[in-house]
């Protein structure tokens, strides 16, 4: 194990043990590294609206859990076969894949074989350290594998991005999650042209991610739809050609007056109706990508058969060493500012951050342990 600081005796996590109880402050152990763990002393994590859905129902076989999934920090310490880190090197934290199944060896880590157990615990499939408390239960801290709401997380070399130095750190977990998912649906799911006409429905942190991103590949009309005026002045600022109110009665004629039938369309609500909205906007040939989904969708057939295209994003089916050094790009070029959707609180105040996030207060809650 190599090893640049002196490791904690104890990790200082926040703890969801029961539904929809708040997040928790514990101290808990940490087990010896597995080989390809790699242990990361956090700078900064982002709070995304799947770490608040997995404090109620959904959750309820994954607890007790330490959520949080875009961390961000300093490698402290590494697994005996970790060879694309080494400790002291500035990180950023990404979904995890095991990088020898089919999907993953082609490109598509996304789509790794083993995913769902990586990524929601309890990582059967890979040797990793565990937490326990002060019971001696063990406390789950794979959950993307990472688990980084808190001061240290175990990540493995595999969802781990080396960044440059000269960077704040602190801002860049979101990177990893929920700004990879909106800029890589653009990029990699939709592939917006130049010219090209784009909506997204939902201004949060992925839709704003979109909003620039499309802006970025040089679409002529760049539409966010959201209920929130605060949030819809919020895109155009950060690129929206036009802003609607997803309330208004008359959104899809907006949306046909702006457009004449809309070539690419994201939905990040999971909402059915405003998914079929998306769909009946389309132009024929058009493609609307979903981030999330509710368990059932119903949808008028003609639009299909007439040509319109209905497809899913997992983290933007993007891979991580290849977008986010590509968004930190476009960052310091000025024209994917995310940090003006980021507002910082301690980790002794994250459910704080977690109201403000509920809320729609805050866009990108980012937590500083």
């Amino acid at each position: 194990m190599s090893t640049l600081f002196q490791l904690p005796p104890q990790v200082e996590a926040a703890v969801v043990r029961d539904t929809n109880e708040d997040f928790t402050l514990e101290k808990l152990e940490l087990s010896p590294l597995g080989p390809l763990d790699v242990l990361v002393k956090i700078a900064g994590v982002g709070m995304c609206h799947t770490d608040l859905v997995l404090r109620g129902p959904m959750g309820e076989g994954a607890r007790p859990i330490v959520l949080g999934h875009e961390g961000s920090g300093v490698v402290a310490a590494v697994g005996s076969q970790v060879t694309k880190v080494t400790a002291g090197d500035p990180v950023v934290i990404s979904y995890d894949s095991c990088g020898g199944c089919k999907n993953c060896l082609s490109g598509s880590p996304y789509f790794c074989a083993t995913w769902v157990d990586r990524n929601n615990g309890p990582a059967l499939s890979r040797q990793h350290a565990v937490l326990t408390d002060a019971a001696g239960g063990e406390v789950n801290n794979s959950w993307f594998g990472q688990s980084s709401f808190a001061d240290y997380a175990v990540a493995s070399q595999n969802n781990v991005v080396k960044v440059a130095e000269d960077l704040p750190l602190e801002i860049l977990g979101p990177l990893g999650c929920g700004f990879q998912t909106g800029a890589g649906a653009v990029v990699n799911v939709l592939q917006v042209r130049p010219g090209q006409s784009f909506v997204v429905f939902g201004a949060g942190a992925v839709g704003l991610a979109a909003v620039m991103a499309a802006r970025i590949c040089g679409a002529s009309a760049v539409i966010a739809v959201d209920l929130v005026e605060g949030r819809r002045e919020l895109a155009r600022e950060v690129g929206a050609t036009h802003a609607l109110d997803g309330a208004a009665p008359d959104l899809l004629d907006q949306l046909q007056q702006i457009t004449s039938g809309v070539d690419c369309a994201f939905d990040t609500t999971g909402r059915p109706a405003v998914i079929a909205t998306a769909v009946n906007a389309l132009a024929q040939g058009g493609t609307c990508a979903l981030a999330a989904i509710a368990d059932e969708l119903r949808l008028p057939g003609w639009p299909i058969v007439f040509g319109r295209r209905l497809t899913g994003v997992l983290e933007g089916n993007a891979v991580p060493d290849v977008l986010i050094p590509q968004m930190i790009e476009w960052w310091q070029a000025g024209v994917f500012p995310f940090d003006k959707l980021i507002e910082r609180f301690p980790l002794h105040k994250i459910n704080d951050a977690a109201e403000a996030s509920e809320s729609g207060r805050v866009v990108k809650p980012v937590l500083i342990p």
